[in-house]
């Protein structure tokens, strides 16, 4: 009498002879994901050429098309882009893992993949352009500011994809909220890509993109909900973030996109902060933006209530 050992069946193929372990081609796959989840953040970048932009600073003189080619958009006028791409492929990557089952092992492979292409790219940019930059102060100075703009934009992707990935829902949401307000400016660089002049239907676009970050907060608000104390502190969190976020982000672009203002730090700054306080009053970008996602998360609430009772009436 033969017997039959339990979990056999998944260990022999059709033939009787033993699988192959598929759980280190998984975890490869896994971290191709990853790679793959980096790829999709630069896609605005990808679609310009990869060339990169003219540097004030660099050795000699070269017509655009004459620039290097790079996996970064390394310039002060591309901060917040950067900022922007690696955000958003991280956070697609936290998404798609904990749509996974088993979200830690997933994220800890898709994340490991994820942060090796971010590191990977961002040594080949700094390599290229330390070599095209004069032998100045100013461009170590200049080439050291971009590396800690990466860096930062690094550090945050892997927060907000770790978030996305494995925390409770309201780190979700926050999580969620970060990777909203990147993939704002990266659909903006999608609609008209880094250096290029917008025609009349991409400004109508552009008019219309504005608003994608403000209904997908609300999206995550109302798919949060407000069930307990941690979910309400993420909502308001989540409603802060879209206030102030895009003021900053406004102001860093103003300051830092004015050649006249980069000569003068003390200048900038103060620049900066002007524009920041008006784009957080009232007039300012922020206010509509909080308003919408608002709006947004509670008609979902609703929906959500109003779906939970039918069930009930009907089971």
């Amino acid at each position: 009498m033969s017997r039959t050992i339990p979990g056999e069946d998944a260990t022999r193929s059709d033939r009787g002879q033993p699988a192959p372990r598929r759980g280190p081609l998984v975890a490869v796959l896994h971290v191709l994901a990853g790679v793959a989840g980096f790829g999709l953040g630069l896609l605005p970048w990808l679609v310009t050429g990869l060339r990169l932009p003219l540097q004030n600073l660099w050795a000699v003189e070269v017509l655009p098309e004459q620039m290097p080619r790079v996996l970064l958009p390394f310039s002060q006028y591309a901060l917040t882009l950067v900022l922007g791409l690696v955000v958003t492929g991280a956070a697609v990557v936290g998404l798609l893992a904990r749509v996974r089952g088993e979200r830690a092992r997933v994220a800890l492979h898709a994340g490991s993949g994820w942060f090796g292409a971010a590191v990977l790219a961002t040594a080949q940019t700094a390599q290229v352009v330390a070599d095209g930059l004069a032998d100045d102060p100013r461009a170590d100075l200049y080439l050291t500011a971009l590396l800690a703009v990466t860096a930062v934009a690094v550090v945050l992707g892997l927060v907000v994809l770790v978030l996305l990935a494995v925390a409770p829902p309201a780190g979700a949401a926050v999580g969620g909220a970060f990777g909203a307000l990147a993939a704002g400016i990266w659909l903006n660089a999608l609609v008209v890509p880094f250096g290029s002049i917008a025609s009349d239907w991409q400004t109508t676009l552009l008019g219309g993109a504005r608003w994608v970050p403000a209904v997908l907060v609300g999206l995550v608000l109302a798919w949060c909900g407000l069930s307990s104390v941690g979910r309400v502190v993420a909502w308001l969190v989540d409603l802060a973030l879209l206030w102030v976020v895009p003021a900053g982000l406004t102001a860093v672009s103003y300051a830092t996109g004015s050649r006249v203002l980069l000569g003068q730090p003390a200048e900038a700054v103060a620049a900066g902060l002007q524009v920041f306080g008006a784009a957080l009053s009232t007039a300012g970008v922020s206010w509509p933006l909080v308003l919408v996602a608002l709006a947004v998360g509670l008609a979902g609430l609703l929906l959500r209530r109003v779906a939970c009772f039918r069930g009930r009436a009907t089971g």
